[in-house]
């Protein structure tokens, strides 16, 4: 099996709501053995167009458990906060 990576592509609206589902979201991570790998802020875009200031990069072991991860009712229950505390876009890479 490869490893797999979630790249979450960000822009917060509501610093409050983000924190708090930042401080949640690890919870739902442990039963599909993934590990948070960075969250940092743009420095610079130095070529063509992000419009996102901030980033987080999640390894799993496989796309599949990516899946599950997103489909979990531990993190579905999760999207209303996150939909509240800014615009994300999720992306799911293949090592």
């Amino acid at each position: 099996m490869s490893d797999a990576y979630l790249v979450g592509h960000i822009t917060v609206k509501n610093p409050e709501k983000w924190l708090e589902y930042q401080s949640r979201v690890p919870a739902t991570l442990t039963p599909w053995g993934a590990e948070l790998v960075f969250r940092g802020k743009q420095a610079a875009v130095l070529a063509g167009d992000n419009p996102h200031s901030d980033i987080v990069v999640i390894r799993f072991p496989s796309v599949a458990a990516i899946n599950e991860w997103h489909a979990s009712s531990a993190y579905q229950s999760l999207l209303p906060t996150r939909q509240q505390a800014a615009e994300v876009v999720l992306l799911s890479y293949q090592a």
